[in-house]
Formats: C-alpha cells, sequence, structure tokens
C-alpha cells in the first residue's frame, strides 16, 4: 500500500479537527487522531494536537496513570519527527516541567526550542530586510531600519546574513538620506 500523500493526511487531520468542532474530544475525534498518528507517525502537527487534546479532555474509562505516558510518547515522536523544532521541544518540555515536577530535563527543552526559535527569527528578519532592501522605496527602508534596531538589540552577534542585510539597510539608508552616511 502506497503511503498517502501530505495533501491527504493534511485532508484527514482537518477531518479529525472538525470532528470535534461541537464536542472537543469526543471519543470519534480522538480515534480519528490516533488512526492518523498510526497511519503516519512524522506528522508531527497531528502529534502535537493529539496530546494537547488528551491533556484537556477527561476519557472516561482512561486514567491518568494510563494516559499520561501516550502524552509523553506522543510529545517525543513529536520532538523526533519534527527534527526537534522549537513548539515540539517546548510542549515536551511543558509536558515534563507539569506532570514530572519540574525535571531538568524540561529546562534543557526550554532552552533548546528557545534558541531554535531565535534562529528561525533571525532567518525571518533577514528575508524580510532583503525583501524591504530589494524595494528600497523611502517606506521600506525606513521599515527595514525599525528592524534592523530591533535585531541589533536583540541578536548582539547576528549570523553573517543577518549582519550583511543589517549593513546594506544601513547603507541604503545613508544613499536616500534616512541616516547619517557612516563615518560622518
Amino acid at each position: 500500500m502506497a503511503h498517502p500523500s501530505l495533501e491527504e493526511l493534511l485532508q484527514k487531520f482537518e477531518a479529525a479537527k472538525k470532528a470535534g468542532e461541537h464536542d472537543r474530544g469526543n471519543p470519534e475525534q480522538l480515534q480519528l487522531h490516533r488512526e492518523l498518528a498510526g497511519e503516519c507517525p512524522a506528522l508531527t502537527h497531528n502529534l502535537l494536537y493529539l496530546a494537547k487534546l488528551q491533556l484537556l479532555v477527561d476519557q472516561p474509562g482512561r486514567d491518568a496513570e494510563e494516559v499520561l505516558p501516550e502524552i509523553q510518547r506522543l510529545l517525543e515522536s513529536a520532538v523526533l519527527g519534527s527534527y526537534r523544532s522549537a513548539p515540539a521541544l517546548l510542549a515536551l518540555g511543558n509536558f515534563l516541567d507539569t506532570f514530572q515536577d519540574g525535571t531538568p530535563e524540561a529546562m534543557k527543552l526550554y532552552d533548546e526550542g528557545e534558541q531554535k526559535a531565535l534562529a528561525t527569527l533571525e532567518d525571518a528578519w533577514f528575508f524580510k530586510l532583503r525583501y524591504w532592501n530589494l524595494e528600497r522605496t523611502k517606506e521600506s527602508l525606513e521599515k527595514a531600519l525599525r528592524l534592523c534596531a530591533l535585531a541589533e538589540q536583540l541578536f548582539p552577534e547576528p549570523n553573517n546574513f543577518l549582519e550583511d542585510e543589517i549593513q546594506t539597510t544601513k547603507r541604503y539608508a545613508a544613499q536616500e538620506g534616512l541616516i547619517p552616511p557612516e563615518g560622518s
């Protein structure tokens, strides 16, 4: 049997979410999400959603001793399947912090999630600056200058790409008379 396409998996995910539209966490919705997790354990968005859903709803006939290990397994799979993405790391850290009395592993996961999130933000700001620099209008350069100021505060030692784009912004802004030329 061929693996379902990404579009098919996302349709199943949306159908499972929709099954809980009026009664969040009903048995049908939980079953649909579990089936999807079994069919594609690498669809991390579903794993995270199913774990969160199980934390929020009471499941008749299931106690915490049964549900919590399943949630932890889902979150650990999401971390692995997402290549340790920030949302998955933070979700697992929160779970461990909440249900395992602040284990030191939780703080390690928070730190790693924070670093991943900051790296993503740094990349996003690089792309925004590049976009505005390519537009090279007064308005776009003013936006870029505001973002540069924020980036320099948050990232005192930015990656080379962001640093180069910050310098490009300042050079273009100086050429347009928006800031004094460097060295003046």
